[in-house]
């Protein structure tokens, strides 16, 4: 068999096939044809041997021994004891079969590798007498892959998947496999610019992947040579004298290629225990001398001047929730600003599944390539870097928007132009009146549907849901686009912008929590000092729209008992306790919201026994309650149906009952103030009959708001 021709099949992630046929070629395969996820070719066992030690791309490679019908179960049965399984193992070998596609009657792989099996077994034993054990860690791996009603049998010769070198031990999250690292470094040319003495360098290298192929590339190194056993070495038609000479031949390669190997390779990781992984997988590989990595942070890479240049590789991670994209956007443009300002002249190759966030890298790739990382399909761009720039800090330590900013994309610099207008015409208004927090951007244009809310030197950004006729990955996009830009367009640093999705919240989602930052950022309104969170709730903390109410009731405290129910955060009632209330009670149902308040009070100095919180439902409390106000606010949810509530909230059923109750307790001159967010609300007409009821909505929208002045509605009430 060590002459004859063989019929063999490479499998390699999809993707990967032209390139493994290439390589297959340069190894003196014949008859080389890429088909999906794979190559067949023929060779001798010599040259089978040199695919599974030298293949850096192959993921198995496949010895078939024939072509059986399956149009059923009994022909695949009958077909598989055709072969003479003596001839491939033998008492002592274990095996397991590996059974993929489908046949007319097998649709699950496990029935098919079952039958399989007791088809080999039987046929061994009635012949022989014995039968060979079955393993999930077996001698041999027989291989069966039907399509339709044929099925082909092959011998696995390499045992576990050739990705699987052996030096990589451990590994950081999503570890990238070896040889579609492999894949990638030919894509990006780096066997020819390892000869050349150029440099590979990745900047976030996690388990040193790229660093360990592209340094066995450039020094001759066989990919194969650290394993410690393959599929064909207790096969019986395996020849040990051909495999060791291939195996000594590739040792002697090795010596030779490192130390004639003349370039650099070194990559930097962030993380002291994935530097300390990699250091090891390194060292596994026997290239200690030749990979050098060190702990320091992207933020901080500074590529020397001196430097051959070379290949700058990355396999940034691609983000699975919303939140983790949206910080992502900003991690792709360091990335690509790093390497425009450190690798002027050099190649570059960014691997990724997200083609949005590798616009943000802002360079425009020379090719592209789809590579499919197990399921996922994913793009390998590859650039020329001509550009060297200035660090751009888009962290600027003043806060000055920059009206020369670019977006990378047409769409983005149109939504930056619409964030430099809306800031030129808000600009004075805002510090005039001395506004720390404000609404710059509510949806003006609709492709474009998000709220930007500016708390100081950060920015809130809240997605409203598409319609359904918006394509998502495209209102997605935009998102992107829009995240994007802001940081550059408002002068500020790119880890003080939060994105969060805009969805009706009821029930007790209205409390979880998205984070855990526990992080208070410190605001001023009008007189007051207030606590917002930015990061852990679906809501900051300070619902912007109400501003002019909260002022309002700052102007007609002094000397009055104020009474705050529905009151969240408790904003509205600091403004009464600073602008003179002789007593404040506040009511709210979430003891997370009173401790909030409780905070903003002392914030402010208010920490006497005169400013009540309790924690109650507003109407059961109403119920009991006896003491008189002279000021009562009221801005009710639209919704809630928690579980510390007696039945189900809706303020449009609720309203009447709630008004009613809230009037007993206001003193006779006193003023109710009612607001709330549902925009289909209908004030009843029962309680117009029995109170002055003025619906003073357009009175309490500001400025940034006048674009959606429905954002609420508001009446002031006050006895006939």
């Amino acid at each position: 068999m060590s002459t004859m021709m063989l019929t063999l099949f490479a499998s390699c992630p999809k993707g990967v096939e032209s390139v493994l046929a290439v390589e297959l070629q340069a190894l003196g395969a014949h008859d080389v044809t890429p088909t999906v996820a794979g190559v067949s070719f023929s060779g001798s066992l010599e040259q089978a041997y040199r695919a599974c030690l030298w293949s850096r791309l192959a993921s198995r490679i496949l010895l078939r021994i024939g072509e059986i019908g399956c149009a059923n179960k009994h022909d695949l049965y009958r077909g598989v004891q055709s072969f003479n399984w003596d001839e491939h193992l033998d008492q002592d070998t274990s095996f397991r079969v590996d059974f993929n596609g489908t046949t007319p009657d097998i649709t699950h792989t496990r029935f098919g590798s079952q039958f399989v099996k007791d088809a080999i077994v039987d046929q061994l034993r009635d012949r022989h007498g014995w039968r060979p054990s079955v393993s999930s860690k077996p001698d041999l791996r027989i291989n069966v892959h039907a399509r339709g009603e044929t099925a082909f049998v092959a011998i696995d010769l390499s045992g576990q998947s050739l990705h699987e070198r052996g030096y990589r031990l451990e590994a950081g999250e999503a570890p990238l496999k070896e040889n579609l690292a492999a894949a990638i470094l030919y894509r990006a040319n780096w066997p020819a610019l390892a000869r050349q003495g150029a440099t590979l360098l990745d900047p976030m290298c996690g388990s040193a992947t790229f660093l360990i192929e592209g340094a066995m590339m450039a020094a001759d190194i066989a990919p194969g040579l650290l394993r410690t056993r393959f599929g064909f070495d207790k096969w019986m038609g395996h020849v040990p004298k051909i495999w060791l000479q291939l195996l000594e031949e590739a040792r002697q390669r090795r010596v030779v290629g490192l130390q004639a190997v003349n370039t650099t390779i070194i990559g930097y990781e962030g993380l002291a225990k994935i530097v300390g992984r990699a250091r090891a997988n390194v060292q596994r590989a026997g290239l200690g001398k030749l990979v050098t990595l060190h702990q320091q942070e992207l933020a901080s890479l500074n590529v020397a001047e001196d430097m051959t240049p070379g290949l700058v590789i990355a396999n940034p991670p691609y983000g699975e929730r919303m939140g983790d994209e949206a910080s992502l956007v900003y991690l792709y443009k360091h990335l690509g600003e790093k390497i425009k300002q450190q690798t002027p002249g050099w190649q570059a190759a960014i691997f990724t599944s997200s083609q949005a966030l590798a616009r943000s890298l802002g360079m425009g790739p020379r090719k592209s390539y789809t590579l499919f990382n197990g399921a996922l399909s994913c793009k390998l761009f590859l650039y020329d870097v001509r550009e060297r720039q200035a660090a751009n800090s888009l962290a600027n330590p003043d806060h000055v928007p920059d009206h020369s900013f670019r977006a990378s994309t047409p769409g983005g610099e149109m939504f930056a132009n619409r964030l430099k207008k809306n800031l030129k015409q808000l600009g004075k208004w805002v510090k005039k009146e001395g506004i720390d927090c404000y609404r710059l951007y509510d949806a003006d244009m609709p492709e474009y549907a998000v709220a930007v809310d500016i708390y100081r030197d950060w920015a809130h950004v809240q997605e409203y849901a598409a319609p359904k006729s918006i394509d998502e990955a495209k209102a997605h996009q935009r998102l992107l686009e829009a995240l994007e830009v802001i940081p550059g367009v408002l002068g500020i640093p790119e880890n003080h912008v939060v994105c969060k999705r805009r969805e009706r919240q009821s029930g007790k989602r209205q409390y979880e929590k998205l984070e855990r930052s526990e992080q208070m950022l410190e605001v001023t309104e009008g007189q007051c000092r207030l606590l917002v969170n930015l990061k852990d709730y679906l809501d900051t903390g300070l619902f912007l729209d109400h501003r002019k109410m909260r002022l309002r009731i700052a102007q007609e405290a002094a000397g009055k008992d104020f009474l705050n129910l529905y009151c969240y955060t408790g904003t509205a009632t600091v403004h009464a306790a600073v602008g003179g209330a002789t007593s404040t009670t506040s009511v709210d149902l979430s003891n997370t919201y009173l401790g909030w308040a409780q905070k903003n009070l002392a914030l402010n100095g208010l920490v006497d026994r005169k400013h009540r919180l309790e924690q109650s439902d507003c109407i059961q409390w109403l119920k009991q309650d006896t003491r008189q106000y002279d000021l009562i606010f009221m801005d009710p949810p639209t919704f809630s149906n928690s579980k510390r509530m007696r039945g189900v909230f809706d303020v449009q059923e609720a309203h009447v009952e709630l008004i009613t109750r809230a009037m007993a307790r206001l003193k006779r001159g006193g003023v109710l103030y009612f607001s709330n967010n549902f925009r289909r609300f209908q004030f009843a007409e029962v309680l117009m009959e029995k109170f002055n009821v003025e619906e003073i909505t357009d009175a309490t929208v500001d400025q940034d708001f006048q674009r959606r002045p429905k954002m609420h509605r508001c009446w002031r009430l006050t006895w006939l």
